[in-house]
Order: structure tokens, then C-alpha cells, then sequence
């Protein structure tokens, strides 16, 4: 069974990917991640308020262990202006720093680590 389960939503998609090594999962993060930003930016939407791109998720990347109990999750939100928020949490996501791709990624590794 592999260790580490990658979940990548992205519009009305759902991918997943499994890894035994965290390593190999984070490079798959920075790779899916990629290709969202390389899409551009995110047009404005209206709704009760208008919402520019850095308002809106693009896709959201998570790594978790996959266990129900003493599990572990961290990912990436890829915002529509192409920045990375990196988050850690199960139920309650807690926003961790770093916007660059390589400083949201030691951000994750290091809150999964």
C-alpha cells in the first residue's frame, strides 16, 4: 500500500496519484501545479461581490497519508493569479507561508515531514 495519496482537483476534475515516497509525491505537486499556472490567469467573476484571480482557487493539490486517524494532510491552493497558498489540515486547513513554488513546497514537506 503506498504511503503518501495525491489528490488533485482542478475544476470539475479529479485526479489521484499514489507514492511511497514523499519526494517523488512533492515533485508530482510542483509538476501539477505547473500546469495550472501555465493555463493563466483566472478572469474576474461576479457573484455578491466581484472576485479577482488572487480571490479565486484554481485547483487545489493535497498530500495526505491517507489514514482515517493519526492521518496527516498538507497541499497546495493554486490561486487564479498563479501564486501557490500552501495549507495544512484535515478539517481545519491552517494557511502556512510561502507563495513561491519552492517555498510552498518546503512548506508542505515540512508540515508532512
Amino acid at each position: 500500500m503506498a504511503r503518501w495519496r495525491l489528490t488533485v482537483r482542478h475544476g470539475p476534475r479529479v485526479e489521484r496519484e499514489a507514492f511511497d515516497d514523499l519526494h517523488e509525491a512533492l515533485a508530482s505537486v510542483r509538476r501539477h501545479a505547473a500546469a495550472v499556472v501555465s493555463e493563466g490567469r483566472l478572469e474576474p467573476v461576479q457573484g455578491f461581490k466581484e472576485y479577482e484571480a488572487g480571490d479565486q482557487v484554481a485547483a487545489r493539490i493535497e498530500l495526505s497519508t491517507g489514514r482515517l486517524f493519526n492521518g496527516r494532510e498538507a497541499g497546495v491552493d493554486v490561486m487564479g493569479d498563479g501564486t501557490l497558498v500552501p495549507y495544512r489540515g484535515v478539517v481545519r486547513k491552517e494557511r502556512l507561508d510561502g507563495r513561491t513554488p519552492d517555498a510552498a513546497l518546503d512548506a508542505v514537506r515540512r508540515a508532512l515531514g
